[in-house]
């Protein structure tokens, strides 16, 4: 009987259980370099702001002059957090849009506990 050998470069074929294997975004950072894992994770803090922002917004059903009318700041501030282009907004503009539609507390989590922190409605310039 003559069985044919498998070539060099097939790994043999083990089971891997759904807890074991890894997502496309899991496989995709883990390959990235720590410099691209710092970008990649400055660009995913800013994309998961504006869908944040978007959300809200949907939800209330409140347009970007809407928004920027009850939060105090130019359309054009809100225009920008939303699309993710803002990259240096103040945190009184953030807490503005965010106290605009409707948030009034943000968690922070520090050594494992999380700790909320109130949103304050009205800060000095």
């Amino acid at each position: 009987m003559n069985k044919k050998a498998k070539p060099s470069n097939v790994k043999s074929s083990k089971k891997v259980t759904p807890e074991e294997q890894k997502s496309t975004v899991e496989t995709f950072v883990d390959s990235l370099s720590p410099s691209e894992l710092k970008k990649f994770k400055a660009g995913y803090r800013d994309f998961a702001l504006s869908e944040l922002i978007l959300a809200l917004m949907e939800q209330d059903e409140v347009s970007v002059r809407k928004l920027a009318e009850i939060a105090e700041v130019s359309p054009s501030v809100v225009q920008a957090m939303r699309s993710g282009m803002k990259k240096d907004f103040t945190m009184q503009s953030f807490f503005k849009i965010l106290k605009g539609l409707g948030c009034k507390k943000l968690m922070v989590e520090f050594k494992g506990e999380m700790i909320p922190l109130e949103i304050p409605s009205s800060m000095k310039k």
